[in-house]
């Protein structure tokens, strides 16, 4: 048997009956992989042997796929289609003289492209950071003696030796382990240190690392104790090498903001193309020299190309980060600011992001009764008040609750190796040192008044029995007067047999309280103690005949802020989704605590997962709220499930194995304290203070952001559609050309200066957070804004027009008045789409400072152009005198009035359905599952970031 041929299979090990160690190492004896490695468990590889090995396996580093070369990826950045439009604007205003506007847009486009590269580049060190997680050294037994060698040079069949501080080489199949602890959290997900054992365990199922509590995993951390193993695979070979894999296959792709505007771009420079040739075509027609016609109907492309949408976007965007970052939501990525208004799934992290990753005391049980146990995080105060759910008393001789309370805390303290610290500065926060577990204990007996500096002072420590995987226990010994105290903890069914048999009516009472505390995601530690003459010789035997004291029942609590923050979800048609590698009865009482798991909710591991086809876990996606066990593959199958629904997907995480699906989903969130550098980088966001409730705060700032960004594209649609059936319409009503080149250009100046920057700062509106997210196939155009840009527009024109035939019969300065009730006009447009719902009157000017410091200093330059002599013959404008400016501000009026109008029969529709039980804007449960309506085109529309999602309209 070549022994590197089942190095390379171990990390995707086919399942058989009993399993083999080329294929489930972890399930078979240690001995056994040795044998199927051609390794001698003592003495290890000979030098030639692992030089021939290194040779043919490679070295064992996690290896990059071929990546884009810097000057690609900033060229890319000019192939999307609204960059494209922007280009063709900027050669046509240089072929116009309008070097101003040429500058303008080119500044835009190469703005864009900075900040688009810069973040495809940052994107693609996702595994550089991976690579930064491995070891540089390693100590390897070879020729039977241990020696250090670089990390790069382990072989499979490598015998490794590991220490409390190291981190684990390759992927190793345990041979020794010596009250061996190993930090997994950045690869399973496990909020506690792994237990490690070198016994077999046939019954896990493969595809679970948590349970291969017999494997070392390459990239975690020793934290306690010291250990062996034989190296099993390497490089990309391992668990780690796989979540390089999947980072590398799965690159992220456009946002639902850059499909919508690359969409809209193609759209409207289509358009523009069209009626400007139709223009130019009516205009030579009706007798108008070629080269005016040709002047004019350029001025009108540029006019009707948005290039300001882009930096509007980007402004709003950079804003929004800004805000955000305030609020301790980072963003690594620009359009990850408003992806996350889009959300219509949070697929969450449980430790650390609902909860406040660390464990205490809750419930504590003793002969005298129950108590719950009050407190923040880990300073010595809070209430123990009796719990109402348990009996009290159980047994005839118990002792007084305090009594018994009191003892249970000194076992605690006694049998501990955890330190409780206070903080170093007013209003910091108690802290532990050591296993959470412990430090869990020691802040439990500080609400009790004991301490263990105290207690060791009085009672120092003379020996101990440390924790160990198989025994499943600890004791300690300690001095008093005339006899030694024993302390022991551990699980309740490693204690039990240890128990004198006087104890059997509080070991039954114990274990029922146990299976309670269990079913409520609990970890259930039993306290004994006993006291003896002197310490044996035999140091177990100290743990004869102990007395149980009682139970204590720790979990990992909810933050304060995430009920209400889930609450805050729902209300926002979103659904939460945990995803954990905790085990399934914990995650699942912490899911109900926080009303992710409800009525109808459900539970699913990892192995079940695996047991499900694509459709049989398409058709129960939407009902599990709660995924445990789960490892990367899986991950990326729940993302790609809810995506393929027409869902758009936020994903936390903060380990390792969370970063390839932090990249796929739409948006990927990482924690800033407790995140593992891998995920930051394969985030779209960091959040530093690893709460869900940031995230809420994030959407509803995203929600913002959209808005604003919706409220420019109608501003600009509806002023630009004005300019041009102005233009388009005049010719077929007998007038003469309306507006000249530099008029046209002057107005669309207007349309794209400083009032649409302004839009993009309004605040959010009060109801953000109170009705659905919109559909992900929805255009950016939907939801009424094409039509309003079309009535409003053709209003708008129809008030221009009308002037303009007027003013010709009267013998005004008709051109001069087109001119400025078109300008005008728009600038009362963009103070009535402040909202889509409520009046101006109600918002006020105070609101928006900026858009009222914008409409009223771009109102002045509009008079100065008609009243200044030096600015008349450049923009070939006459004074006009006090009638007809007054009807020029008349007529200015009519867009603002008919949008209030508009709003205003918005508004009582609104109410009369609300009346009818409705629901106004939020209406059916259709609307707050959003991604149901276009489950049909989900499954048929390719996507750039996954396998499918719904497909975009038109527009």
């Amino acid at each position: 048997m070549d022994p590197l041929a089942p190095a390379a299979g171990v990390r995707a090990p086919t399942a058989s009956p009993g399993g083999t160690a080329a294929t489930r190492p972890w399930a078979v004896p240690a001995a056994q992989v040795a044998a199927a490695l051609g390794t001698d468990a003592e003495r290890g590889l000979t030098t030639a042997e692992a030089a021939a090995r290194l040779g043919r396996v490679g070295r064992n580093e996690l290896v990059q796929r071929r990546r884009k070369p810097p000057w690609r990826l900033f060229l890319e950045q000019f192939t999307n289609a609204m960059i494209v439009v922007l280009i063709v604007a900027a050669v046509i205003t240089a072929l116009l003289g309008d070097l101003k506007d040429t500058v303008v847009i080119l500044a835009i486009v190469v703005l864009n492209g900075i900040v688009g590269f810069v973040q495809e580049y940052r994107a693609e060190q996702a595994l550089d950071a991976l690579k930064r997680m491995a070891s540089p050294t390693a100590r390897v037994v070879r020729d039977g003696a241990t020696i250090l060698v670089p990390a790069p040079e382990v072989v499979p069949g490598d015998i490794v030796r590991l220490d409390a501080g190291d981190i684990v080489t390759a992927d190793l199949r345990l041979l020794e382990a010596r009250a061996l602890r190993i930090n997994e959290a950045a690869l399973t997900g496990e909020s506690e240190p792994a237990e490690k054992v070198t016994d077999a365990l046939p019954d896990v199922p493969e595809g679970v690392l948590a349970d291969q509590r017999n494997v070392a995993f390459s990239g975690t951390a020793v934290v306690y104790g010291r250990g062996a193993g034989i190296v099993l695979t390497t490089g990309m070979a391992t668990a780690l090498g796989r979540v390089a894999e999947l980072l590398q296959e799965h690159a992220g792709g456009q946002t639902p903001l850059q499909r919508r505007l690359s969409t809209l771009g193609k759209g409207l420079a289509g358009l523009a193309f069209v009626v400007c040739a139709l223009v130019f075509a009516a205009g030579v027609a009706r007798g108008e020299s070629p080269e005016t016609m040709f002047l004019v109907a350029v001025s009108l492309a540029v006019a009707a190309i948005p290039e300001g949408l882009p930096a509007v976007v980007t402004v709003a965007l950079a804003l929004g980060a800004r805000r955000m970052a305030r609020r301790n939501a980072l963003v690594r990525k620009l359009p990850a600011v408003e992806t996350l208004g889009s959300v219509t799934v949070i697929c969450s992290d449980k430790t650390g992001t609902l909860t406040e990753n660390r464990m205490l005391v809750e419930r504590a049980w003793t002969p005298a009764g129950a108590v719950r146990v009050g407190g923040d995080g880990y300073a010595p105060d809070g209430a123990i008040e009796p719990d109402p759910a348990l009996p009290s008393p159980v047994v005839p001789y118990a002792p007084a609750l305090d009594a018994a309370l009191d003892r249970l805390a000194r076992i605690a303290t006694a049998c501990n190796d955890a330190t409780l610290r206070a903080p170093d500065r007013a209003g910091g926060d108690w802290a532990i040192t050591g296993d959470p577990t412990e430090g869990a204990l020691l802040a439990f007996a500080g609400k009790r008044g004991i301490f263990a500096a105290d207690l060791l002072a009085e009672h120092p420590r003379v020996e101990e029995i440390t924790f160990d995987a198989a025994r499943r226990r600890m004791t300690t010994l300690h001095a008093f007067e005339d006899h030694v105290r024993v302390a022991s903890k551990g699980a309740l069914e490693a204690l039990a047999p240890l128990l004198d048999p006087v104890d059997a009516p509080v070991l039954a009472a114990a274990e029922a309280v146990a299976r309670a505390y269990a079913a409520e995601g609990y970890r259930v530690l039993a306290l004994a103690h006993r006291d003896i003459p002197s310490v044996p010789a035999d140091l177990e035997r100290a743990e004869a005949h102990l007395r149980l004291a009682g139970l204590v029942a720790m979990a990992d609590p909810p933050r304060p802020a995430s009920a209400g923050s889930i609450a805050a979800c729902r209300t926002a048609g979103i659904t939460p989704v945990m995803i954990t590698g905790d085990h399934p009865l914990t995650a699942a009482a912490i899911a109900r605590r926080l009303g992710i798991l409800g009525p109808g909710g459900e539970t699913l591991t990892g192995a079940e997962l695996d047991g499900l086809d694509d459709a049989a876990f398409d058709a129960r996606v939407e009902r599990v709220a709660v995924y445990a066990r789960m490892n990367p593959e899986q991950k990326l199958r729940i993302v790609e499930a809810w995506r393929g629904r027409g869902a758009v997907v936020a994903m936390t995480g903060d380990g390792v194995n969370d970063a390839p699906a932090l990249r796929l989903a739409d948006i990927g969130v990482a924690m800033g304290i407790t995140g593992t550098e891998v995920s930051k980088e394969a985030a779209d966001m960091v959040l530093a203070d690893d709460d869900f409730s940031t995230i809420v705060h994030a959407v509803e700032e995203g929600r913002r952001i959209y808005d604003n960004i919706r409220r420019f594209v109608r501003y600009l649609l509806t002023t630009n559609s004005a300019e041009v059936w102005v233009m388009f319409l005049a010719p077929f009503l007998g007038l003469p050309v309306p507006l000249l080149a530099v008029q046209i250009l002057w107005v669309n100046l207007v349309t794209d200066g400083l009032p649409a920057l302004a839009l993009g700062v309004e605040p959010v509106e009060p109801d953000a957070m109170r009705r659905p997210p919109r559909p992900s196939g929805e255009s950016i155009l939907g939801a009424g804004l094409w039509q309003h840009a079309l009535w409003v527009g053709l209003l708008m024109s129809a008030v221009v027009l009308v002037l303009q035939a007027a003013a010709i019969e009267a013998g005004w300065h008709w051109q001069t008045m087109v001119f400025t009730t078109l300008a005008l006009l728009q600038l009362g447009h963009a103070l009535a789409i402040r909202s889509e719902r409520t009046s101006t009157f109600v918002l006020g000017l105070r609101s928006n400072v900026p858009l009222a410091v914008a409409v009223g200093g771009t109102l002045l330059v509009q008079l100065a152009l008609i009243y200044v002599p030096a600015l008349q013959p450049v923009f070939l404008t006459e004074a006009l005198g006090p009638e007809e400016l007054a009807i020029v501000l008349v007529a200015a009026t009519a867009a603002f009035v008919a949008v209030e109008i508009e709003k205003a029969v918005l508004r009582r529709r609104d109410a009369r359905r609300r009346r009818d039980g409705g629901g106004g804007r939020a209406s059916s449960a259709a609307a707050l599952r959003p991604w149901s309506r276009s489950r049909r085109s989900a499954r048929t529309s390719p996507n750039p970031r996954g396998r499918s999602t719904a497909a975009p309209s038109p527009g």
